[in-house]
């Protein structure tokens, strides 16, 4: 593969903290990254650095000649005086961009339902990222650089998304490098991701699920499993190794090493416990929507829906934007009449809702992160387990420092946290929450969902983030801006499915309408079957003789010149594996 860039020995500092201490990253033809990590810790400083919109402290990016590189960025960049023709194709003639199938299906995605005429200054956020998404992709760029592509896209259109990225260039051409809290998105499109912490930067080969293993694993061996952030990595690999079908198809070797990972890791919520006390702090019953409709003007949002919340459920709402996903939780609060039909709400319910905006913080701009809490209550009930506000406040990912932080000083993720962490002391027994991963890293998003998972209420989300759906709810429903309210028994997929075969969603030249090839042959399959128990056999031996090799590195701790050795073995080992763990891949990829 041919190198595309480069950052050698790149440091920044920002103040007295240091962001990138010296690190050094390359970018391959073919590479496919996705760059995970805490707010703050120097995700999009790094991106900011390798695509030359940022010069560092010191060290060098170099770009090989003729490379063309694009990049995203979280700001508006547009001018507003532009219209949205001009800012996406220029003075190009109509007929001479209509012409290509790639940018026809870019437009229809992304800006089909934007005025092509209207000036950029009178678009939404949302309308403005996505004519920035679309000038960026319609180009022909060697490296392409994402940061936070997926915000202000719903399910669909990260869907979408996904499915241009994965199809855009041949296998080993081309590069992107992302940055994105959206974790099913990461898993989709990374075949590498990079974890920047602490200054540093640490890769690992795969997308979100094999990082996550392969994390835990290092910790492990680091022998800091005990810590809290560790315990949530191994409940984030539980549930993926417990979730949905599209994840479990992984090699049998790496089935295994998880399972025995989590073999004593419970399962994230415990249902049947969790509903008895839902029950018993909501009686039997909680809020239903009868035959509702609802119109604003001659637009009809709702008509004749019906929606029974139970004691304890976990209801996911997808829908496309403007179906009334937000004001469908406004009729659950109360906070909207309908037009008709009847909202019945029952006696113990108390209702909490996490908005989109951050405006519920402004009456406590200048008080302390803690303060904020324990105002509301110094002792909380959290799956079963007594905590202190303290400890509550840093299970959210606020240490004992930025406790004592001031609300008006907070980042937009830190804001977020807070906002949430209040509704949730204030001990509601219906949690509704509007988009709730907008500005949260994944990390604070493991956190977010190990709390929720011991919240013994009904809880109630509007997300675009699938992953975060499957990992909290437990059904989902979907509202398809017809004025109807479906069950989705087959989740998120059955919805993109509802709307690929309704002719909504955009298809437009999309090299998927191909005829799919045909299957391997039974002998084929037969002789995959070979390969595959001969690789494992030699991959079990490959991992006994690593556990050898580790047992003999904790034997002679501090004897540098036995470890180098055993370094040095250890290296060829995981070299060796590597290449069987690609041999594997291609032969299970036969069955499939």
């Amino acid at each position: 593969m041919a190198h595309l860039l480069g950052g050698e020995n790149l440091s920044v500092a920002f103040a007295t903290r240091t962001v990138l201490d010296g690190v050094s990253v390359g970018l391959e033809e073919g590479d496919r990254i996705g760059i995970v990590g805490r707010n703050g810790d120097g995700k999009s400083t790094l991106m900011r650095l390798l695509a030359g919109r940022q010069s560092p402290d010191s060290g060098r990016v170099t770009v090989r000649g003729g490379v063309q590189v694009s990049y995203l960025d979280q700001t508006d960049v547009l001018d507003g005086e532009d219209t949205v023709g001009f800012a996406i194709v220029g003075e190009a003639a109509d007929h001479e961009w209509a012409s290509n199938p790639k940018i026809r299906e870019i437009m229809g995605a992304l800006v089909g339902e934007v005025d092509w005429h209207a000036n950029i200054h009178s678009l939404s956020g949302g309308q403005k990222r996505r004519v920035a998404l679309a000038k960026l992709l319609i180009g022909d760029d060697d490296v392409i650089m994402l940061d936070e592509p997926t915000n202000h896209l719903d399910v669909e259109g990260v869907a979408w998304l996904a499915k241009h990225l994965k199809q855009r260039w041949r296998a080993n051409e081309g590069a992107f490098v992302v940055v994105t809290h959206d974790r099913w998105f990461l898993d989709e499109v990374c075949t590498r991701t990079w974890e920047v912490h602490d200054g540093i930067i640490d890769p690992f080969d795969g997308g979100y699920a094999a990082y996550v293993l392969a994390r835990a694993e290092r910790d492990r061996s680091a022998s800091v499993m005990e810590s809290k952030r560790v315990q949530l990595v191994k409940k984030e690999l539980a549930w993926l190794r417990r979730g949905a079908p599209a994840r479990t198809a992984k090699p049998k070797f790496r089935i295994e090493a998880a399972n025995e990972l989590i073999a004593d890791v419970p399962e994230p919520r415990d249902t049947v416990a969790l509903s008895k006390m839902a029950t018993a702090r909501l009686g039997k019953d909680v809020i239903d929507l009868e035959n509702v409709s609802l119109s604003y003007g001659e637009k009809e949002l709702f008509n004749n829906i019906t929606l029974r919340l139970a004691p304890g459920e976990r209801l996911g709402l997808v829908g496309v934007n403007g179906a009334g996903k937000t004001t469908l939780l406004q009729l659950l609060n109360g906070e909207v009449p309908p037009s008709s039909g009847k909202v019945k709400r029952g006696s113990t319910v108390k209702t909490a809702v996490l908005t989109q905006e951050v405006k519920e913080l402004d009456d406590v701009l200048n008080m302390r992160v803690i303060e904020v809490i324990e105002r509301e209550k110094r002792s909380f009930e959290v799956g079963g387990k007594d905590m202190t506000a303290g400890q509550l406040v840093e299970q959210l990912g606020f240490t004992k420092d930025k406790q004592w932080t001031m609300v008006k000083d907070l980042s937009g993720g830190e804001r977020r946290r807070l906002q949430l962490l209040r509704l949730l002391v204030g001990e509601p027994n219906v949690l509704m929450l509007d988009e709730p991963t907008n500005d949260l890293d994944t990390d604070t998003l493991a956190a977010v969902e190990d709390v929720l998972d011991g919240w013994p209420g009904t809880l109630v989300v509007v997300s675009h983030d699938r992953y975060l759906l499957e990992r909290v709810t437990d059904h989902q429903m979907a509202l398809l801006g017809d004025g109807k309210l479906r069950g989705l028994p087959g989740g998120v997929d059955q919805y993109l499915e509802l709307r690929e075969n309704a002719g909504l969603a955009p298809s437009s030249g999309s090299p998927s309408a191909a005829p799919a090839p045909s299957g391997p042959t039974e002998g084929e399959k037969r002789d995959a079957r070979k390969v595959l128990n001969r690789l494992e056999r030699q991959l079990g031996k490959n991992s006994a003789a690593e556990a050898k090799l580790h047992e003999k590195m904790a034997a002679h701790v501090g004897e540098y010149d036995v470890l180098a050795d055993l370094q040095a073995k250890l290296a060829k080992l995981a070299t060796e594996r590597e290449g069987l763990e690609l041999e594997w891949l291609d032969a299970s990829a036969v069955l499939e």
